[in-house]
Parts: C-alpha cells; sequence; structure tokens
C-alpha cells in the first residue's frame, strides 16, 4: 500500500502548512455570493497554528523519537489534557485553527489535522474514506451515515488506520485513499450543507462550488447542489444537477431519491416513477439500506417487519455484528427468544475484533436473554 507524500516541514517555523496548502483557491461561482462569504483557501484550512506547531515539536518531534514511537506520541498529544484534549463534535467540520481553538472535531476535521500533523512529524500518513458506515452508542443507539473519512498510515511497511470514531462498521469495501483535492472537497461540502441548513442560499452555493472546484466529480457536492437549487424554486437547474450526479453514480441513493420527487414536483410522474423504481433497485441490494429499514420498522414497532428486513441485511453482508444484534433484538421484541439468543451469540462472536467493551456488552445481553429464557422454561 502506497502512501500520499505531503512536505515534511522539520523547521521550527512559527506556523506551517503541508504542501496540499499550496493548491490555487478554489473555483467559487461569483453569481451569488459576496466577497465576504468566500470559502477558505486550502491554506487557511490545513495552515497549523504557531502554539500547536511548537507543541507537535516539544512533544513529538524534537525528541528524536522512531516512527512508531511518534505516532504514539502524536496520538497522545492529541488526546490527553496535557495537549490538545480534543473531544468529538459530529458538527465541527473545522480547519485546523478552528480545532485547535475549540479542542473539537468530527472524523473529518480530526482526519485532516491528524495528517496534516504526521507528516510534519516524518510519519507516511493519508486521507481514507469510506461510503457508508454503521456507528453505534450506547446512549444515543445506532447511527446510519453516507460517507465517512478517517487516516491511513504507513509504517516500516505495515499499513493501519487511524479513525476517530471507533464504533463503526464500514462498508464491504472498507477505507480506499482519497487525494488531497478530494479531502478539501468533503470539507467544504460538509460546510456548505451547514449554511444551507441555515437557510444561507448564497455561502451554500460558493461552499458547493468551491468542493466541486476541488473534485468535479464529487457527487455528494452535486446532490447537494440539486437540493439547494430545489429549495430556491429553481427546478431545471436542480434537475440537470441531479442527472450530473447520476451519470456519475447511476446508484447514488440520495440523488435517486431527490431526483424522483423533483420530478414527481414537476409534474412528470413518469419519469419519476422509473427513479424510484431504480432506487428500490439499489436498496434492495445495500445491507445499509435494508437496515435502515428494519430500524424504522423497530421505532413503528412492527417487529414483523423489522424481522424481515434485517435478515435482509445480514444475509447481505453476514460479518456485520451491528445487524445481528439488531435483529436478535427485534426477534425478542417479537416474542422469539430462542432466535434471539442465536443472534446475540453471533453478534458477540463477531465483535470479537471490535474491543472487549463492545463485547462484553453484547455478552451480556446473551446472558439477560439466556436467564430470561430459563426463567420461561422453569415456569412452565
Amino acid at each position: 500500500m502506497t502512501a500520499c507524500r505531503f512536505l515534511l516541514m522539520m523547521c521550527m517555523a512559527l506556523a506551517a502548512a503541508p504542501a496540499w496548502a499550496a493548491d490555487p483557491a478554489p473555483a467559487v461561482s461569483t453569481a451569488g455570493p459576496s466577497a465576504t462569504a468566500a470559502p477558505p483557501t486550502p491554506a487557511q484550512i490545513l495552515e497549523v497554528p504557531a502554539p500547536l506547531l511548537a507543541l507537535l515539536h516539544e512533544r513529538v518531534i524534537d525528541p528524536g523519537y522512531s516512527r512508531e514511537r511518534r505516532l504514539q506520541r502524536l496520538v497522545e498529544m492529541i488526546f490527553d489534557a496535557q495537549g490538545l484534549h480534543l473531544a468529538y463534535d459530529p458538527e465541527a467540520t473545522y480547519a485546523i485553527t478552528e480545532t485547535w481553538q475549540t479542542r473539537r472535531a468530527n472524523c473529518l476535521s480530526f482526519t485532516l489535522l491528524f495528517v496534516t500533523l504526521a507528516n510534519l512529524a516524518g510519519i507516511d500518513a493519508h486521507v481514507q474514506e469510506v461510503a457508508q458506515v454503521v456507528s453505534w452508542y450506547q446512549a444515543s443507539g445506532v447511527i446510519y451515515s453516507v460517507g465517512h473519512v478517517n487516516a491511513g498510515i504507513v509504517l516500516d511497511g505495515r499499513s493501519g488506520t487511524v479513525d476517530l470514531d471507533h464504533n463503526v462498521l464500514y462498508d464491504h469495501l472498507g477505507p480506499q485513499r482519497i487525494n488531497r483535492q478530494r479531502a478539501l472537497a468533503h470539507f467544504y461540502n460538509n460546510r456548505g450543507a451547514d449554511h444551507m441548513t441555515a437557510g444561507d442560499v448564497d455561502t451554500a452555493r460558493a461552499y458547493f462550488s468551491a468542493a466541486l472546484g476541488m473534485a468535479p466529480d464529487f457527487v455528494a457536492a452535486w446532490n447537494n447542489l440539486g437540493v439547494l437549487d430545489a429549495r430556491i424554486g429553481n427546478l431545471d437547474q436542480a434537475r440537470r444537477d441531479y442527472e450530473t450526479a447520476l451519470r456519475l453514480q447511476p446508484r447514488h441513493g440520495a440523488s435517486l431519491s431527490n431526483a424522483s420527487a423533483l420530478y414527481r414536483r414537476m409534474g412528470d410522474t413518469r419519469q419519476a416513477g422509473l427513479l424510484a423504481s431504480r432506487l428500490a433497485r439499489v436498496q434492495r441490494s445495500d445491507p445499509f439500506a435494508q437496515y435502515m429499514f428494519g430500524a424504522q420498522a423497530e421505532q413503528r414497532r412492527d417487529y414483523a417487519a423489522a424481522v424481515r428486513f434485517y435478515r435482509r441485511a445480514v444475509h447481505l453482508y453476514e460479518t456485520a455484528h451491528p445487524f445481528h444484534f439488531a435483529l436478535a433484538r427485534s426477534y425478542f421484541l417479537a416474542g422469539d427468544a430462542r432466535r434471539a439468543s442465536i443472534e446475540m451469540q453471533r453478534a458477540r462472536d463477531l465483535a470479537g475484533e471490535s474491543g472487549d467493551a463492545l463485547r462484553s456488552r453484547y455478552q451480556a445481553k446473551l446472558d439477560s436473554l439466556q436467564r430470561w429464557r430459563q426463567r420461561g422454561t422453569n415456569a412452565n
């Protein structure tokens, strides 16, 4: 596995930015946004502030550690109380300076920070992309997400992944290395979505245009532009946005769904129906979509339907322990404790590589199920 190379700056400068910061400013539409709404340049996104650079030298670079020890020290510096003491925030799509100031980051902000600092410390690191993930949390349940990034590293011929979110299930392909332009496209697209949600149309468009300036084939930004144009009533342009997205990625679920809704809004029920049929075929073969349908059925207490959807998800992605766990839960709620125990045991076994805490959680659930079944047997 080869790694993406960045400029290594070992000097004691007061501020530093990797080679990708030298890219020209992204192409931004001049039709709508004012100058004050212009997105930051790559250099501004990736600039390392002086105090953080000094900390990196003190904790990681200057002691002269081996690369493996530098990697360990970098992780410690980012998370311990004497360093950045970084906390996860799913809304925090921040430039490196903003991450330093707030001590918060989402997966994208963390990855940009980590890869930049790692390369400054002489560690071979690059950005990776995952098309779909499922994350699970004991407090808030399970969250499905389209799109995820993390950091890939190469150390003495060995490759690995550094991910801010330890509770994550990747799709079948797993993390795929991407170039710096696509990584920045993720940043601009996330910021654009935030501005669109806030109703700032011009700034949102500027960020989506910036994303496409970095990566013209970035389907998520084309889809979001379609949503933006549809919201303001520019339906013909929204149609062209979705057509571009689907030309680039014909099985893109969000674009199929949004385009179908747009054609229905425009009165073209035939085209809307064709796109809806395409979407249904895509979802039928997508374990993540089947999982979400199961979760929706479970929320409305239709446990028989939840079992059907979760079984389909398991059939499509048999080694996904969250799917087995969800199936076990639905079996139990549907009154089938025996099948619930079988699926819970499978979830426990598959979770072995995800860490002791998760495996222990599944084991505790399995023990509870078995005790419940035993009480029922004794009562009879």
